[in-house]
């Protein structure tokens, strides 16, 4: 589908994965006729899971309506299912976006807005199992596309996703050339980048379950009340 414009709208919120966020905006910031926003609820800076902070260009109040709506992931996308205001912005951006998209954890927050139940969605493998419990249907899978909803797995999995997303908006060619410019051609030191792969250590990913579901289930359980609650 071609696009001579698209307005991408991205949440920023403390404690994001950084990566999740700047991978895919310097894939979008390779794109003709971008405009990325990034949205929090004062332009001041905001402090990521890499100790750094990076500035918002604009408020929950004063974000322009998004043709693509992203939200990353981090613990603090779990923080935001306290955060009402976040969601409703969520929600009503999500109205009327072509497409409604995350990387990682940032697929809990679609889902705490009511916006996964009955699809298919991926996240982080940490967490991805938890996703069930929101209605959605958890999908082990680098990208993921339900409709007009792409997800993307963990951090690094966001490059292939705006990749992607860059394909659906202007194409195949035009989704090489920002590949080729940014010289994503990966080629790991060693083969353990998923549980499922070789190299993994099966007592890693049995502990991270198990400290994701002690760390996040609750929160989810409760985000999950709240929702049935309506």
């Amino acid at each position: 589908m071609a696009a001579s414009s698209v307005r991408i709208v991205s949440l920023l919120f403390p404690n994001v994965t950084q990566l999740d966020l700047t991978g895919p905006a310097q894939v979008f910031s390779r794109l003709p006729g971008v405009e990325q926003h990034f949205v929090w609820h004062r332009i001041e800076p905001v402090p990521t899971d890499a100790g750094f902070a990076i500035v918002p260009t604009t408020t929950f109040d004063d974000a322009p309506p998004a043709d693509v709506l992203f939200v990353p992931g981090g613990q603090g996308a779990f923080d935001l299912f306290d955060d009402d205001v976040a969601l409703d912005f969520i929600r009503r951006q999500a109205a009327d976006a072509r497409y409604v998209t995350s990387v990682c954890t940032g697929s809990f927050a679609l889902a705490a807005a009511g916006l996964l139940a009955g699809r298919r969605a991926t996240s982080h493998w940490g967490s991805l199992a938890l996703l069930h419990r929101f209605g959605a249907i958890p999908t082990a899978e680098r990208v993921v596309r339900d409709g007009n909803i792409i997800t993307g797995a963990g951090v690094s999995s966001g490059i292939d996703f705006a990749l992607t997303l860059a394909a659906e908006l202007y194409g195949d060619d035009v989704a090489k050339r920002a590949q080729l410019a940014i010289e994503y051609d990966p080629q790991p030191p060693f083969d353990a980048g998923s549980p499922r792969r070789p190299d993994a250590d099966p007592g890693q990913v049995a502990r991270t379950l198990s400290e994701m579901e002690r760390l996040r289930g609750p929160a989810v359980a409760k985000a999950v009340e709240r929702l049935e609650a309506g």
